[in-house]
């Protein structure tokens, strides 16, 4: 499907100024990040005007302000970061910008091109492809055996592109629909890293971390581990 309207992000005449790249300071930081966000709803913004004119399609915007907060104490200091489904990219980006390896698989293709161009524009080296987050093979079947998985879109696998699998990754990031995040809890609990970080966004929790299927706090999301090799 095309999305002409979010075409040329960096282009854009509401392009934030230009920012100091890979900031030292703290203060820097917030700025690009907080900068980020504001291009971010913009984006949304103008995705969301245009419903009357197409179909239904399943991007919906993260909270990114309540990310931001979530995802700011914990600096990334070069873990693995992928999201599920990453749309324009804004959330893949700030975890770049916080100093994680941050790579997105979003479905369509269209929105994968907007998130290289919002990459390139504040100066990210986060990684995006085409493709869907499920595991090729990989099937959802819940406890009554119903298989259907909502607005998870069916397509190539991405971590094909990507070249690495999802137990690669140590902090994966979803913003589900409702009856999406048991789908997401199995995918993690049956391809993931046994010791991964999920982090869920819903609308009534924030931002809610999961290892192992189980709640953990914000203070026991990275808990003494050290930086992978």
């Amino acid at each position: 499907m095309a999305v002409p309207y979010l075409s040329g992000v960096s282009h854009s005449p509401s392009r934030p100024r230009q920012l100091p790249s890979r900031p030292d300071d703290e203060r820097t930081r917030r700025e690009r990040i907080a900068a980020l966000c504001v291009e971010g709803w913009r984006l949304w913004d103008r995705f969301d005007a245009t419903t009357v004119e197409r179909p239904f399609h399943p991007f919906v915007a993260a909270d990114y302000d309540v990310v931001r907060e979530a995802l700011l104490p914990h600096p990334g200091e070069g873990r693995r970061f992928l999201e599920w489904g990453s749309a324009t990219g804004v959330i893949t980006i700030m975890a770049d910008l916080l100093g994680y390896e941050a790579f997105g698989i979003e479905l369509d293709g269209n929105l994968t091109t907007v998130a290289q161009e919002l990459a390139t524009q504040f100066d990210s080296g986060a990684r995006f492809v085409t493709g869907s987050f499920l595991p090729a093979g990989y099937t959802w079947r819940s406890g009554n055996g119903d298989t259907r998985t909502g607005t998870l879109g069916q397509g190539r696998s991405g971590y094909q592109e990507l070249g690495m699998p999802l137990d690669d990754f140590e902090v994966v990031f979803g913003y589900p629909w409702d009856g999406e995040i048991a789908t997401m809890l199995d995918l993690m609990h049956r391809h993931g890293h046994e010791d991964a970080l999920l982090l869920i966004n819903s609308l009534s929790d924030g931002v809610v971390g999961y290892r192992s299927g189980r709640v953990v706090s914000p203070a026991d999301w990275f808990p003494g581990r050290p930086s992978p090799g």
